[in-house]
């Protein structure tokens, strides 16, 4: 099942588990993996920024690789940015042949015009295949690249093996508008457009023309009903649902903390075993442990999915 530029709903983002030694936790990816079914997710991406990949050996990148393509029938994209292509081509190429759909790339830290960033991509593309399906990462936050509209289109012309655009500009909306009226114009091919940003502007990116989000709440069933309201129409409902779920949102984005947050909740929601990441790691203090809490049952009063019992 290969990705394509159709592509839409929901594709989680996926933390990767560690029991309090630091060790892959596998049992809990096997329940990460069942949970993001239930909550009706369309896909599933592994080895992200959030899937603290960067403090994967290469051995354990595919060993989780595996693990998660053997475990779901859902279509699996694979991070597989690296310093060099060697490394990306072979965790690209391995992944592909145990059945992922797609591969994802963020650029490289240090591009700065439009020339070197689509040059980087053609490249990044050759060295994993025409056969390789590919998300373009724009998350200038982190990697500190600015792509502009006329750069991400460019990559789209250069590579037909560019499927869909993981968008976490920010600020981004009327990036999506201005790649929308590129396609309408036809001057760009259509390519999925799911967004990131732990959700934080989904009911607005829906409306500009997002395919879904591409993100790791975790509450991901609520992003799923808010995408499907979203395509059915539903302003008031979809705004209803996120404005409901928006403190916490806020809070589980903030920069170095986010994923402790995240971790903290897929535990207490049953899903995980333990919120450990490897270091170098944010820890929640007993404060921030309460501010959740609190979140958790404030949220809770509008959304049943939040009633979790006693910490």
């Amino acid at each position: 099942m290969l990705l394509t530029a159709s592509a839409n709903g929901l594709y989680a983002i996926a933390p990767t588990p560690f029991d309090d030694e630091g060790r892959v936790d596998f049992g809990s990816l096997d329940r990460l993996c069942d949970f993001y079914e239930e909550s009706g997710a369309d896909g599933i991406t592994i080895l992200g920024v959030l899937g603290e990949a960067p403090k994967l050996g290469g051995d354990e990148a595919l060993a989780v690789a595996r693990h998660v393509l053997a475990r779901t029938r859902l279509p699996i994209i694979v991070g597989v940015s690296a310093p060099g292509f060697a490394a990306m081509s072979n965790l690209g190429r391995a992944a592909m042949d145990s059945g992922a759909a797609g591969v994802m790339i963020a650029p490289a830290g240090g591009l700065k015009t439009d020339e070197q960033i689509a040059g980087y991509f053609a490249q990044a593309a050759s060295a994993l295949g025409p056969d390789t399906p590919f998300v373009i990462q724009d998350y200038p936050m982190v990697t500190g690249v600015t792509m502009s509209v006329r750069t991400i289109s460019q990559i789209v012309a250069d590579n037909s093996s560019c499927v869909m655009l993981k968008h976490e500009d920010w600020p981004g909306l009327d990036k999506i508008t201005r790649l929308r009226e590129l396609e309408r114009a036809g001057d760009m091919r259509h390519i999925s457009i799911l967004c990131g940003n732990g959700g934080l502007f989904l009911d607005f990116e829906t409306e500009r023309g997002a395919d879904g989000a591409m993100t790791g709440y975790a509450f991901p069933d609520m992003l799923v009903e808010l995408v499907k309201l979203a395509a059915a129409g539903d302003r008031k409902a979809a705004h209803d649902l996120y404005d409901a779920h928006l403190p916490l949102l806020r809070y589980e984005h903030q920069p170095g903390v986010g994923l402790a947050v995240r971790k903290y909740v897929l535990m207490r929601r049953g899903v995980l075993a333990s919120d450990y990441q490897r270091a170098p790691r944010s820890v929640l203090t007993e404060a921030a442990r309460a501010e959740v809490e609190f979140l958790l049952e404030r949220l809770a009063a509008h959304d049943s999915r939040a009633k979790l019992g006693a910490a």
